[in-house]
């Protein structure tokens, strides 16, 4: 199971996924909100419960009681979820830029505001202007060393998302909005490789410290990566998780994208 970023879509995986692909069967979602599971024009509020009911449906609309689960960013912190809350649905985990929630009650209010602002923002300013506010982050200059073109395709990539769609899932599955779940964290009890960039400080920061709260977890730092390892560094991240899989389960065939959204109706 290859769940996406924020802004992102099951598509937006393809180079991962078609790299597993001859060893793994790959289920690449488009999560709430994204790609092709737009929300209906009532915009209906997203919530982490009903994310992982709807990822539990989806890994059982496909014929598996279990899988290996990848994640990046938001799709990190939906896959650490899904694994406190369906331990027996999960046989490993690899999570790109993951956080296990925001700790402080005060920081994690502060923050839910804060998403709660943007969400504002793109309805009202439309997507083209949300997407451009979005790329323009720190989080994603390191991604300016790869050129205009592969920057460019980024641009396209996210501007094909609805604006109202968007914003319903920040203001349900946002950092803010995720419940913190430290305490839960001992009781992982599956191989967990935890990978982050080199250049992005911050969440090599959060996967050290992960590490120290997962049992028996991996920390990878990849070199000449910010934030987006799969992407700006996509042979050593396919690297390392094939070596990662293969020593946490066995091989399958590949599937193609399936929307949550439809799997769960």
């Amino acid at each position: 199971m290859l769940l996406h970023g924020f802004t992102g879509s099951g598509a937006s995986m393809s180079e991962v996924s078609l790299a597993l692909a001859r060893d793994f069967e790959v289920i690449a979602p488009d999560l709430p909100g994204h790609g092709r599971s737009i929300a209906a024009d009532d915009g209906p509020v997203h919530s982490f419960d009903d994310c992982l009911d709807r990822l539990a449906a989806t890994l059982e609309q496909a014929g598996h009681a279990r899988a290996h689960w990848i994640g990046y960013s938001m799709g990190a912190r939906l896959a650490l979820a899904f694994a406190v809350r369906f331990p027996e649905r999960v046989a490993s985990l690899l999570l790109i830029g993951a956080r296990a929630g925001i700790e402080n009650a005060s920081e994690r209010a502060a923050r839910r505001r804060a998403d709660e602002a943007l969400a504002d923002r793109i309805e009202t300013g439309g997507i083209e202007a949300f997407v451009d506010e979005w790329l323009a982050q720190p989080l994603f200059a390191s991604q300016q060393r790869l050129g205009g073109e592969f920057v460019a395709a980024q641009r396209r990539q996210r501007l094909d998302n609805d604006a109202r769609s968007l914003a319903a899932s920040l203001r349900g599955l946002g950092p803010g909005a995720q419940p913190p779940m430290f305490d839960e964290l001992p009781r992982l009890a599956v191989p967990v490789l935890l990978v982050a960039g080199a250049l992005d400080r911050t969440f090599v920061a959060h996967a050290l410290d992960l590490g120290l709260r997962i049992p028996g977890a991996e920390v990878r730092e990849i070199a000449g990566a910010g934030h987006a390892v799969h992407l700006e560094q996509p042979a050593a991240f396919v690297k390392a998780a094939r070596e990662f899989l293969c020593r946490a389960g066995r091989p399958a065939q590949y599937t193609d994208p399936i929307p949550v959204e439809e799997t769960a109706s």
